[in-house]
C-alpha cells in the first residue's frame, strides 16, 4: 500500500495508448522536460502508479508546477503542454 492509503498500480495505460511501467518514467536527474516526459508523469500520477508527493520528490517539481502540467493536459491534450508558443496550440487544438 503505498503513503496515501492507495494500492500503487504496476502499469497505467501512456497518453500514446502504450502501457507505462515505473521503469518507463524520466530519469531522475531529467533537466529536458519535452511534451512526451512531462505527459509520463501526469499519466503515471493520475493512473496511480506513482503519488503525486513522489513525483515531485523524483523530479524536484512543485506542486504547482506539477498541477499546471496537468491542468494543461486536461484543458488542451499533450499539446498543451508546449513550452513554447503553447496559446497558438490552444487555438490550434480548438479549430480541429
Amino acid at each position: 500500500m503505498g503513503r496515501d492509503g492507495r494500492i500503487p498500480m504496476a502499469r497505467v495505460i501512456g497518453p500514446d495508448g502504450c502501457e507505462v511501467t515505473l521503469a518507463d518514467l524520466p530519469p531522475r536527474d531529467t533537466q529536458r522536460w519535452v511534451i512526451r516526459r512531462k505527459a509520463i508523469v501526469v499519466t503515471a500520477v493520475l493512473g496511480g502508479l506513482i503519488t503525486l508527493f513522489d513525483a515531485c520528490v523524483r523530479y524536484n517539481l512543485s506542486i504547482e508546477e506539477f498541477l499546471g502540467w496537468q491542468r494543461a493536459v486536461q484543458r488542451d491534450g499533450m499539446l498543451g503542454l508546449r513550452a513554447t508558443r503553447p496559446r497558438e496550440h490552444r487555438e490550434e487544438a480548438v479549430r480541429n
